[in-house]
């Protein structure tokens, strides 16, 4: 029998802090050496208007086996659709054999929240208070939870290109973390924020590097290909960089491979993997002024993590959809 997990099932088994958690133990795997984690696989749709990936992944401590479907559409907001869609598959380790089919778009959102929420507890300073986010979709909103989980946050500032959007974002994260949320332009959160995250779907720098203030640690989520960035050189030179995993990064971050090209930094200007610092290898942050810059393009270990956490607590909780396949 194969469990169906629909958004709805998994809203009410994972929350943020548990989805760090898990996120931290891949991440242990893959610095460890017990994760299998292949080159993601994508295809290009139409005229780069999206975009589609393979994601498989295995941990082996954990005994989790996982395949991530995923699509980015840059258009589909002006549709009322989700940029990215996703759907996961579980497969047992002992037979290979369907464990789950779930709903890979929240897990996504959730996920990539928690990683930075991870990389914000090793590398952001503890007195930081003041989150400043770019983009208002669903993953600026996880986001936005997973640094209030690692941190006391006690406001939160937001600028998206749609107006109402960021509107409608102030005003719902104001009340889901009963703080203040503002809604502000791009060089006033650079300038008033200890925590940057951006969220968006541009593929150009977003603000001037040279504005963002010493001690600022910063979460980079939203652009995922060679050609696409979302901060400038200035601001790339200026930062200590951690990567979710080197060789992804240097394949398809565009972040960092772009500065590289045009050598603002090296490959060696990169000073850790995430896992090297959840496994105690190299250290987080280790001054107050300087500027820590965390560049996620997203990994199959974090999804094939998050998976197996919603598929362990449907079990023990019961009650989902069961379908037999054959």
């Amino acid at each position: 029998m194969v469990l169906i997990l629909t958004k709805s099932d998994l809203e009410k088994m994972l929350s943020i802090k548990d989805v760090i958690e898990i996120v931290r133990m891949g991440f242990l795997e893959l610095a460890k050496g017990t994760a299998i984690l292949p080159s993601r696989t994508g295809i290009t749709v139409g005229e780069n208007t999206g975009w589609l990936g393979v994601m498989p992944a295995h941990l082996a401590l954990m005994g989790a086996l996982s395949t991530k479907i995923v699509t980015v559409f840059a258009g589909n907001s002006e549709k009322g659709l989700p940029t990215t869609i996703a759907t996961i598959l579980l497969n047992s380790v002992e037979t290979g054999a369907p464990l789950a089919i779930m709903d890979g778009t929240f897990v996504t959102a959730l996920r990539t929240g928690a990683v930075s929420g991870l990389a914000t507890k090793h590398l952001a300073r503890h007195n930081s208070t003041t989150v400043g986010v770019f983009g208002a979709g669903i993953q600026a909103r996880t986001q936005l939870l997973a640094v209030c989980a690692v941190r006391r946050i006690k406001r939160g500032l937001v600028f998206d290109k749609v107006e109402e959007k960021a509107r409608l974002f102030a005003n719902e994260m104001s009340r889901t973390l009963k703080m203040p949320i503002e809604r502000c332009d791009p060089e006033d959160i650079v300038k008033q924020s200890d925590i940057i995250v951006t969220a968006t779907t541009s593929k150009a720098p977003i603000f001037d590097g040279n504005l963002v203030r010493p001690g600022t640690h910063l979460n980079l989520i939203g652009a995922f290909t060679p050609d696409t960035r979302e901060v400038d050189d200035a601001l790339i030179g200026r930062s200590k960089i951690v990567v979710d995993e080197k060789t992804s990064a240097l394949k398809e971050a565009g972040d960092i491979i772009i500065p590289i090209r045009g050598g603002i930094i090296t490959e060696d200007d990169i000073y850790a993997e995430l896992g090297q610092l959840v496994a105690g290898i190299k250290a987080g942050r280790t001054s107050e002024t300087e500027i820590t810059l965390f560049k996620s393009i997203g990994l199959g270990v974090q999804d094939c993590a998050t998976a197996w956490l919603a598929y362990t607590k449907a079990r023990q909780k019961g009650g989902f959809l069961d379908v037999d396949l054959s």
